[in-house]
């Protein structure tokens, strides 16, 4: 594995007809090292706002300044996505990030349509909106923005702590009604941490940010996942007794699965990572997905099913009963959306 990375490598892209590879050399005995650096695309989308189609995801519509993530999570089912640019799901998947810089011009845009409806915007629906780009770029804070000058409500989800730097304007919009966040939970063992997700917030870190953000007001819920039976699905009681501890609303989960190019990748990475417990791992996935490490069932991909998927369901619902009792996330509110005169400058 590349120091830093979550991947090892680049596997074929199933789009391309060509690809760039390297060769063995005459007196060459190592492989080349794939090159470390970030790169950055820009791309200029026509519209911003995708229709959600799949009933597993509750809100209507996700936002996605970044396609590409630079915080290298291994199980990440975006990086199936990232081949559809004609990149790899590997490597370019964390090196070669394409940032839609026009996102809140776009935003408005859409706001101002007059068939837009007010409906909650969940942000993001595909990868990371506060991944470390973000820090200079500021995409994620300018559309925020543009929520709160419409009114209309948005929900965030991110394992990154930099979501703390736009907390003024999550207040504002939290007291309108207009925003949910969900801080995503996988690890307290920080080795598995920086060998799973490389670049991401430490688990102590986005305690702290759930605790922030509760105390600023801004409803908060934790995501724990994806839970893979074997690495860290031990560890789920405990992050959400943490998380409750912290002011989280509510905890939700899901259940590890590796659709498309994530089957080689996640494989090769834990028998690199972890070879003494890689065909238990991969074998307890198998069996809560009907015997794939793949699931496209809508309403089960995401839980699993048979004894451990049930074990792990009966002892998250014992649990969210005992930490989270009278607690929940309040509803969003429809009613704040309206459209300014054009020209009318942001108050922030």
């Amino acid at each position: 594995m590349s120091k830093g990375r979550g991947a090892s490598g680049n596997p074929a892209n199933r789009f391309l007809q060509a690809r760039l590879d390297t060769t063995e050399l005459d007196g060459i005995d190592e492989a080349l090292e794939l090159p470390g650096e970030t790169q950055y695309f820009y791309e200029h989308p026509k519209k911003i706002l995708n229709k959600v189609e799949s009933p597993d995801i509750p809100l209507p519509w996700s936002l996605n300044p970044y396609q590409g993530c630079e915080h290298g999570c291994i199980y990440c089912y975006a990086r199936n996505s990232h081949t559809f640019w004609g990149f790899s799901a590997g490597m370019d998947f964390e090196q070669k990030i394409i940032i839609k810089e026009h996102a809140p011009e776009l935003l408005e845009k859409a706001f101002r349509h007059p068939k837009w409806k007010p409906a909650p915007v969940m942000f993001s629906g595909n990868t990371d909106c506060y991944q470390p780009v973000e820090r200079q770029l500021q995409l994620t804070r300018r559309c925020l923005e543009v929520f709160l000058k419409f009114g209309n409500p948005v929900g965030l989800i991110t394992k990154n702590s930099l979501i703390l730097r736009d907390l003024d304007l999550l207040q504002e919009l939290a007291a309108q009604g207009l925003a949910n966040v969900m801080i995503t939970i996988t690890t307290q063992d920080e080795d598995l941490r920086r060998a799973m997700e490389p670049r991401t917030s430490t688990a102590a870190k986005r305690l702290e940010t759930v605790r922030r953000l509760a105390d600023a007001g801004v409803p908060t819920g934790v995501m724990l996942g994806p839970i893979i039976p074997g690495l860290n699905s031990h560890e789920f009681p405990a992050l959400m007794e943490a998380a409750a501890a912290n002011g989280a609303l509510t905890a939700g989960y899901t259940f590890v699965r590796l659709n498309g190019d994530l089957q080689g990748l996640f494989e090769t990475w834990l028998r690199q990572a972890y070879p003494d417990r890689a065909d238990k791992v991969l074998s307890q996935i198998r069996e809560a997905h009907g015997g794939s490490l793949e699931d496209h069932r809508y309403g089960v991909r995401m839980r699993g099913e048979g004894a451990i998927a049930d074990s792990i369901s009966g002892m998250f619902k014992l649990l969210r009963a005992k930490h989270f009792a009278g607690r929940h996330m309040p509803p969003y509110n429809l009613e704040a959306f309206r459209v300014p005169p054009e020209g009318q400058l942001s108050l922030f």
